[in-house]
């Protein structure tokens, strides 16, 4: 289970101070498929980023598994990020001069993992069936979503944290994407 408790945020650059989260709090089940909606600037990617612990927060505290955020070592929220939890991004994060199947061994690598895995399995189950030993540059913009979300599938973290999975997608690939986080949402929690 996720818990957010009073978390504030402010930025601070020579312009000011910028308010981004305001005593923020709920609870979140350990799977199931949760939607953060609001306007441009309201704080939903800084709401994000810190879950994943990618930003540090000022003030109040996120829970998982009843252990605060705050009170992790430096080590612990490495592990944090690198195990318990995965990343997806409207942008991809592929790196071009990796296959596919090489980008997706990333995660195994930053966890020092020996896992053995079923490439062909794993690409067809998220529709990338053949496509293992191809660029970036040689898949659609959909196949690119699918293969960072193969990416984070492969470490198996217990939270999958999506900021605007689809953005860059059309309403064909935005649908399909939304269904295999749909699916993955039945055994994970999955933050949209």
């Amino acid at each position: 289970m996720l818990e957010v408790r009073d978390l504030k945020k402010v930025y601070h650059d020579d312009s000011g101070d910028c308010l981004a989260l305001d005593g923020v709090s709920f609870k979140l089940p350990s799977k199931g498929m949760v939607f953060v909606v609001g306007k441009s600037g309201c704080g939903k990617t800084t709401l994000l980023n810190t879950i994943g612990g990618l930003d540090q927060f000022t003030s109040g505290d996120i829970l998982v598994n009843n252990k605060g955020l705050s009170k992790f070592s430096v080590v612990e929220l490495d592990n944090y990020r690198n195990s318990t939890v995965g990343f997806v991004f409207q942008d991809f994060c592929l790196i071009e001069r990796l296959t596919v199947i090489d980008n997706i061994k990333l995660s195994l690598e930053f966890q020092n993992s020996t896992k053995q895995v079923d490439f062909d399995k794993l690409l067809s189950d998220i529709g990338l069936e053949g496509l293992g030993y191809r660029y970036p540059k040689q898949l659609s913009a959909g196949q690119k979503q699918r293969v960072a979300i193969a990416r984070t599938l492969i470490k198996n973290p217990s939270i999958i944290i999506a900021d605007e999975p689809t953005g860059s997608l059309d309403n064909k690939n935005a649908n399909e994407i939304m269904a295999i986080l749909k699916e993955i949402s039945k055994v994970k929690l999955v933050i949209v």
